[in-house]
């Protein structure tokens, strides 16, 4: 009777533990299908939008800091960036490369202007199809982008006039080295240096040439400039390898003595400035455009009227100025 009794109990137990284990298994099963229906939910309620980035070149030091820019700034305001460009400066591809981002359907694009009538209608395209665009370095004048982000590339050129006149007295016949002959911003920082010694009494430009924002091109046109024109004295770079190219081709021709004039802030710039073969460079602060357009985005998402543009200042490097730390425009 009591083998009976315990055998009974023992099974009575084991019921119990089997119903326990089955409730905990229920149990389990459902809160995986409340998280399962939770997580896609989270998601939605809180997306990132898909920013393009299009560079004017992908590896230039200057880009690469409007795209970090950029980037940081994205990562607490809920975007992703995606930075793309020509592997070497090409306002067809360019073109091309923002009509298939238009085609990828972003929420937002970042680009620069290159004052083509293509580039224009394509702007217009994206902004007909709710993609707003925001051109950043170079704008493209009279298209519906929602504002430019940016140097204001005539007054950079007019002060680097200004800068070059208060420091060349005595020798003010000048070439000139841009990074494009198309792009706009090169075009207008000279036609704003023109601005800056048009009053200058013996300042004159001898030569302009063009690096197609290339280091080893501007050596090469520097030292050309020089055997050519040997009565120039002063020598001015607009792109941000441009400076460095020109210490360089001055150097090959035989030139000591050349004043040297560049814009950006890159190390190969620092460096010629400590060493004194560079004089000063005008420079521009690319992370802020980067994180002030993405800034600019996040206000227009949430309904804000932005600008017709936002320009971002520059300031003069020179043995004042140079600190042993690189500063954050390339």
């Amino acid at each position: 009777m009591r083998k009976r009794s315990w055998t009974l109990g023992l099974l009575g137990l084991i019921l119990v533990f089997c119903y326990v284990m089955m409730q905990f298994l229920i149990a389990t099963m459902h809160l995986g299908r409340l998280v399962g229906q939770m997580e896609p939910q989270s998601e939605a309620e809180e997306p990132f939008k898909h920013v393009m980035l299009i560079a004017q070149e992908l590896d230039n030091p200057f880009w690469r800091m409007v795209e970090r820019g950029a980037s940081e700034a994205s990562a607490s305001l809920g975007m992703k960036i995606d930075y793309l460009g020509p592997i070497r400066i090409n306002p067809d591809e360019q073109t091309n490369l923002l009509e298939k981002s238009i085609a990828a359907k972003p929420d937002a694009l970042l680009v620069q202007g290159i004052k083509e009538p293509q580039y224009d209608r394509l702007i217009s395209k994206a902004m007909d199809q709710g993609i707003p665009v925001i051109t950043l370095d170079a704008d493209e004048p009279g298209s519906r982008r929602l504002t430019y982000v940016g140097t204001d590339n005539r007054e950079a050129g007019r002060r680097m006039g200004e800068l070059v006149a208060g420091a060349a007295i005595g020798k003010g016949r000048i070439g000139v080295i841009i990074g494009s002959e198309q792009a706009e911003n090169q075009q207008q920082r000279l036609e704003g240096f023109r601005a800056g010694i048009a009053n200058r009494p013996g300042f004159e430009i001898i030569d302009i040439r063009a690096s197609n924002i290339s280091r080893i091109q501007a050596a090469k046109h520097t030292e050309a400039m020089l055997r050519e024109h040997p009565a120039i004295q002063t020598l001015v770079g607009f792109s941000s390898l441009d400076a460095a190219g020109i210490v360089e081709g001055a150097k090959a021709a035989h030139r000591d003595g050349m004043l040297v004039f560049g814009f950006d802030d890159i190390a190969a710039t620092r460096l010629g400035i400590s060493q004194g073969t560079i004089k000063a460079s005008i420079v521009q602060q690319p992370h802020e455009i980067g994180s002030v357009a993405v800034e600019l985005l996040a206000s227009h998402f949430l309904g804000y009227t932005l600008p017709q543009q936002h320009v971002i200042d520059t300031y003069i490097l020179d043995t004042t100025t140079l600190t042993p730390v690189s500063g954050s425009s390339p």
